[in-house]
């Protein structure tokens, strides 16, 4: 995966009371014209009215993520968000919202507004159910949190607009809550600590170089100092001097001093507390913050168990489609022995320059298009792009989409990392992973959503995990529909990425509610699928501090495959294809559940 909205994905799940769905472009929203929305016949203009002060509000209570969507307004605010008093405000939010919809009687409702009461019913109650979980003693981890998406936004290659002097010192007054916010961190860990709620210590140990790689002694050698190193043309040479100068003070007085109390905090006193084991269910309450997290990521009732069992019963199911290609291919070795020669073989690693790289993803795109005609009936306005990731974040990148505007100011761009052409390999899955993060996989699924003005924003902008990566693992197996796996090695990168996901429904499950460690699920991931160790070790690691949410993918792909053969079975030859995808997608990520009794409604009236 690597879906970015151009916020790297810093909802971990220590966060997540935040982050049920992005914060999403409320400036892009607020920004652009309401385009003519006319509320369908029977809806509601209260309820419309309702739902806009919401979005409205949300924004000034989760600055972060208004900043991180274009809404500009709370560009200079960095909210103490891990104190009582924040908590408690999160929690009388969307308790006064859920008791305003609950005055709305749904069954005098339009069907459009019954769907999204039903979603921010859904929303509501999960966010103070996610209030009530102990994540609160766990602010941050080796994977996300503020100590990562400050150093993001500060290096002025992110979110944070730096183009004028406003934007300048909005920034600095943002950095300024930086020591606060840190304090609170350390006292909700020494909370954890006298509790038991702590982190498991391999995390810790990622956090430590993290944090020091951020304490410059030169503030003009900080990644911070970087928009400062560059003005834009929107700041006055009259401005510059001052700015550089307060850049250099805030650098060295409250940013490398804060990133040096934090490293110290967690060497020193936590380090030592850290724990052993690698499951969440091992801190107290810990079983229930898991149930709570599988519910949040999947947006199902389905228990850990029926998880685990689905994930073994598809690893062993594409384990033997795997072995059907290494017999069509005609290697002679076990599994393993294949996975080694996919990796290594000078054969499958062609290209010479990143250019090359670049314009086989071109010609994917090419090549499917006369056939997504036939399977799509509405295809996105917003522009899209393929690129190269950045230099200075291509070692650690992963593959990822990073949405458009719907105003056509910023297309929808696949970012590819390349750090050396020569060593990319063509077996990784090329087009399964074009059509995952490209098209039509999160490039259709997100640009068709902003772009439907007719939604209200909190449904234009949402993001519910199980939907949106279930969307894009579902696009994956429309490759042979596509016109694309007509080479073995592409249907085993295929099957290869199909696998990832798999595997993480067996170790996510299992490391967090059946003792596994982080050990025998790194072994787990290398047995089953081409991996090396460094890699494995990355994955495992993220899961340990994300509990969850790695279920999204595989259960949100195998609800879309279910609705879809449902449907086929109950339509028969009225069955079409495109209208199936365009009535999902037209509706926007949802609950699963949700989606599905929309889609119902659907499939009642083709009949």
């Amino acid at each position: 995966m690597a879906l970015s909205f151009a916020y790297s994905h810093n909802h971990c799940f220590y966060l997540s009371v935040k982050h049920l769905f992005l914060s999403a472009a409320v400036a892009a929203a607020l920004l652009l014209p309401l385009m003519g929305h006319t509320p369908a016949a029977g809806d509601s203009p209260q309820l419309a009215a309702m739902f806009e002060k919401y979005w409205d509000e949300r924004a000034r209570l989760f600055p972060l993520e208004a900043t991180s969507q274009g809404d500009n307004r709370y560009n200079d605010q960095l909210p103490n968000d891990g104190t009582v008093a924040s908590r408690t405000a999160q929690r009388q939010f969307f308790q006064q919202y859920l008791e305003a919809l609950q005055k709305f009687d749904r069954s005098k409702l339009s069907a459009g507004d019954q769907v999204s009461y039903d979603i921010f019913r859904y929303e509501m109650q999960m966010r103070l159910e996610g209030l009530k979980q102990n994540t609160w003693m766990m602010p941050f981890t080796q994977f996300s949190g503020l100590p990562i998406s400050l150093a993001q936004l500060g290096a002025g290659t992110g979110n944070q607009p730096f183009k004028t002097t406003q934007d300048y010192d909005n920034w600095l007054g943002r950095v300024r809550s930086f020591p606060v916010w840190a304090d609170t961190a350390i006292s909700n860990m020494r909370r954890g600590m006298l509790t038991g709620v702590v982190l498991p210590r391999p995390l810790v140990e990622k956090m430590l170089p993290q944090l020091q790689a951020l304490v410059a002694a030169d503030p003009t050698k900080s990644i911070f100092y970087g928009p400062v190193a560059k003005f834009p043309a929107g700041v006055p040479a009259t401005e510059q001097p001052r700015l550089a100068a307060a850049y250099q003070q805030a650098i060295r007085e409250q940013v490398v001093p804060t990133y040096q109390k934090l490293h110290d905090f967690l060497q020193n006193e936590y380090l030592p507390k850290a724990r052993t084991t690698t499951g969440i269910s091992a801190v107290p309450g810990g079983a229930d913050m898991y149930r709570y997290a599988v519910k949040f990521w999947t947006t199902t009732d389905r228990t850990p168990e029926q998880i685990y069992q689905t994930g073994l019963s598809e690893v062993q199911r594409i384990r033997g489609e795997m072995e059907k290609i290494k017999a069509e291919v005609g290697f002679q070795g076990d599994l393993p022995a294949f996975f080694t020669y996919l990796n290594t073989d000078p054969k499958f690693m062609p290209f010479k320059t990143p250019e090359q790289v670049l314009d086989v993803y071109r010609g994917i795109q090419a090549k499917i298009d006369p056939n997504l005609k036939k399977m799509f009936g509405r295809v996105p306005k917003t522009g899209f792009e393929v690129r190269q990731t950045e230099a200075f974040r291509a070692a650690s990148a992963a593959a990822q989409y990073n949405r458009g505007l719907p105003d056509g100011s910023r297309p929808g761009i696949f970012y590819v990392p390349i750090v050396d052409a020569t060593r990319y390999n063509v077996t990784r899955g090329m087009e399964s992973l074009f059509l995952h993060e490209a098209i039509p996989g999160h490039h259709y699924q997100i640009a068709l959503q902003q772009e439907n003005t007719a939604l209200p924003k909190f449904r234009r902008f949402a993001f519910y995990s199980a939907f949106s990566e279930g969307w894009a693992l579902y696009a994956e197996s429309l490759g042979k529909e596509l016109g694309l796996y007509t080479d073995p090695y592409q249907r085993m990168g295929a099957l290869n990425g199909e696998m990832h996901r798999a595997i993480r429904l067996v170790v996510d499950v299992g490391m967090h509610s059946k003792n596994m460690t982080r050990e025998q699920a790194i072994q787990y991931m290398k047995d089953n699928r081409a991996i090396g160790d460094q890699e494995a070790t990355a994955e495992i690691e993220r899961y340990m501090a994300w509990p969850g949410q790695a279920l999204a993918y595989k259960t949100g792909q195998m609800h879309i495959i279910g609705l879809r053969g449902k449907y086929q079975k109950q339509l028969g030859t009225k069955f079409r294809l495109s209208d199936f995808h365009d009535e999902l997608l037209a509706n926007a990520a949802m609950p699963l559940a949700i989606a599905e009794k929309t889609m119902d409604s659907w499939a009642a009236r083709q009949k």
